[in-house]
């Protein structure tokens, strides 16, 4: 594939624009808010911002890996962490008319628990504020310190997301040194642990080097470790330096993908090009099944969202691609959590050293 091959149709997206894309997009400025639909070029920013959603990233703009597959600004903001940023970031939340929200955060490896407390203590504000809203914590793996992985858990979001991003055998190429598909499986893994209850999600770039058998493999050691709902899109270059893009997947073959995924007992999965982890299908999803105080074992009250999730996750994914959920399982989903965790103190947050 050459480095100009012009991207199929099926990948063209409308420029963004509209009153409320710009009416969020300043209040985001107005707040000072680095958003990840921004940073790593998002396909879908317009879409979303126009439906006024958008996925904010926490703990600055730098992050310390360098995976070549990402937009985002690589460096050492050597342990800078804005502790106003927790309050700050809930309290801008908060006036924004939202029922989920998607929090992820750069890698930060500067920090001794990898930004753990400063996401979870942003996570349990925003829940005073608004006890309505749905929280997404799109995390990264912490170094493999499942301590941290506890901390991030315990703050209480209502879906825990950590990406797997590749198949294992391009795992080493394509992610950061300090990267692992075992290491990303362990922390999915010990989120479930921790909290059954709680929603587990994780995500797949396809066209980046892998093989069909590949994704299949990477989609059944995901359901091994407990991950409840996938997302599977297209891998697209931002700039000339990143990744090249090895093949563009056609949309049969993410039905196929789609189709596989239920198979192994996913509770959702979004499959097609412009699918991302942060995904209006998958949270359309999310946000029919999960509705806070509404206690557990109410069987038929979750049988009839589960059609309307169904119905609403066709027209925004253009497919329907819903698990069927046993009661006991799908009552489970319905309890979650309000444990509140033991943050660490500011001053050990930064890791010594360079």
């Amino acid at each position: 594939m050459t480095r100009f091959e012009p991207k199929p149709d099926w990948l063209r997206v409308r420029a963004p624009g509209g009153e409320t894309h710009q009416k969020l997009k300043t209040t985001l400025r107005t707040l000072d808010l680095h958003t990840v639909c921004e940073e790593a070029r998002c396909p879908n920013v317009g879409e979303c911002w126009r439906e006024g959603t958008a996925t904010i990233m926490l703990l600055g703009d730098t992050c310390t890996r360098g995976c070549r597959f990402c937009a985002v600004t690589t460096g050492n903001p050597r342990g800078a962490v804005d502790v106003r940023e927790p309050e700050h970031t809930a309290r801008a939340i908060a006036r924004l008319e939202l029922q989920y929200v998607v929090l992820t955060m750069v890698d930060r490896d500067d920090l001794l628990d990898g930004g753990a407390s400063h996401v979870g203590k942003t996570i349990q504000r925003l829940h005073e504020l608004r006890p309505d809203i749905l929280i997404e914590a799109l995390v990264g793996d912490f170094q493999g310190h499942m301590a941290y992985v506890d901390v991030l858990v315990d703050a209480g979001p209502d879906v825990f997301a950590h990406n797997i991003e590749v198949v294992r055998r391009i795992t080493r190429t394509v992610r950061d040194a300090r990267c692992s598909y075992d290491q990303s499986l362990a922390v999915l893994r010990r989120a479930k642990d921790r909290a059954p209850q709680r929603i587990t999600k994780s995500s797949i770039m396809v066209g980046i080097g892998e093989t069909d058998e590949e994704v299949f493999e990477t989609l059944a050691d995901l359901r091994q470790a407990g991950v409840d709902i996938v997302t599977l899109g297209q891998y697209l270059r931002p700039t000339p330096k990143h990744h090249d893009v090895m093949r563009f997947v056609p949309p049969a073959q993410f039905d196929r993908y789609a189709e596989e995924a239920r198979r192994l007992g996913f509770l959702y999965a979004a499959s097609g090009p412009l699918v991302r982890s942060s995904y209006k299908a998958a949270e359309v999803f999310v946000r029919s099944v999960l509705k806070p105080g509404d206690g557990a074992g109410a069987e038929q009250l979750l049988a009839e969202r589960l059609e309307k999730a169904r119905s609403r996750a066709a027209e925004a994914q253009g497919v329907v691609s819903v698990a069927s959920i046993a009661a006991h399982e799908a009552s489970s989903i319905l309890e979650v959590a309000a444990a509140q965790a033991g943050l660490l103190p500011a001053d050990r947050l930064v890791r010594r050293g360079d």
